[in-house]
């Protein structure tokens, strides 16, 4: 099982800096990521957002492929159905040209209106778009009908499904699964036999909500608040367009006693060792390659967002690759 860092690149108007520093310290960031040891970095994607949450991430890859050397760069997700399959398809091949082979492409169907509607994509249609994104794809890619081809003999697509319905049919694509949901993974399987595809092909991987530290304590008052502020936010931007009322702000203290429940804004929040077995405990018996963790949950400051990534790279990276040499001997 491989770590990565998560990015959103979010510059909330309460704490706002200018966008190059915005922009240039997450590149400083995923380079020292890749010098301390982690395997991967994924990126993000809304629209509309009032702290400018990340819009193009397959731009932002770029930048990383010609900054890093060694770590994968994924998508988590780029919105499919606003885009036409053969933009994706450039796109996804100009970064894995630049980056030597290292994209993951992670597609989902998406959920707000105002995205939709600025695009002027259907949202009632959104999972047989994205659906129908990921066959051509494969169509193009086989094809060579665009160029540059990529570099890699077949880009790895992930399908960021939350659903039962939507874990069959990533199965039944044969693509990835961008969830590490237990419960999940028997839909997804079936959706794989169902698909005629190798059950043993399947493979999953997700971000999980957690947040690693030495001294819990004195870190909870400032991780509380951007926890607070990131899921708050996603709340309020998630009914824009719809007659719903913005929820309730969350309890941070609920979120962090939830660890790893399904609940949205849960928060798995501890020590490295913690964390670690949390994660292991979590993804037995499934077909993990990836977990990857938000390396500044809600647009914390630089200093403590260095001493997380410094955290997850050395010392939860470790754990987990040591549970899964263990993992790997017992079997």
């Amino acid at each position: 099982m491989k770590t990565g860092i998560y990015l959103d690149l979010r510059n909330p108007p309460n704490w706002r800096r200018s966008w190059s520093r915005v922009y240039g310290f997450s590149l400083e960031l995923c380079e020292e990521a890749e010098h301390l040891g982690v395997d991967s970095v994924w990126l993000s994607e809304h629209h509309l957002f009032d702290d400018g949450y990340l819009p193009q991430p397959l731009t932002f890859a770029a930048a990383i492929a010609a900054r890093t050397n060694r770590i994968n760069i994924g998508t988590a997700v780029l919105i499919a159905p606003i885009r036409h399959a053969v933009h994706i398809a450039e796109d996804a091949a100009v970064v894995d040209a630049i980056s030597g082979g290292r994209l993951e492409l992670g597609l989902g169907a998406g959920y707000r209106i105002p995205e939709f509607e600025a695009y002027g994509a259907d949202i009632d249609r959104r999972y047989d778009a994205t659906d129908d994104r990921v066959r051509r794809l494969r169509e193009i890619w086989r094809n060579d009908q665009v160029l540059p081809s990529p570099t890699q003999n077949k880009i790895p697509i992930w399908l960021g499904y939350n659903g039962p319905r939507g874990a069959r049919r990533a199965g039944l694509l044969g693509e990835g699964l961008l969830t590490i949901t237990p419960r999940l993974h028997e839909h997804y399987l079936g959706g794989l036999v169902d698909g005629g595809h190798q059950v043993d092909s399947g493979r999953m991987s997700g971000v999980i909500n957690a947040f690693v530290t030495h001294d819990p304590e004195r870190d909870w008052p400032l991780v509380a608040k951007h926890h607070a502020y990131q899921w708050d936010s996603y709340r309020r931007h998630m009914v824009e367009g719809t007659r719903h009322e913005v929820p309730r702000p969350i309890d941070p203290d609920r979120s962090r006693a939830s660890g790893l429940a399904e609940r949205t804004d849960s928060l798995l929040y501890g020590s490295p060792g913690k964390v670690a077995e949390a994660i292991v405990e979590h993804t037995e018996g499934l077909p993990v390659e990836t977990v990857f963790l938000w390396a500044s949950p809600g647009a914390m400051d630089e200093a403590m967002t260095v001493r997380h990534v410094q955290t997850i790279c050395g010392e939860l990276v470790p754990l987990l690759r040591k549970a899964d040499r263990m993992g790997s001997r017992e079997h």
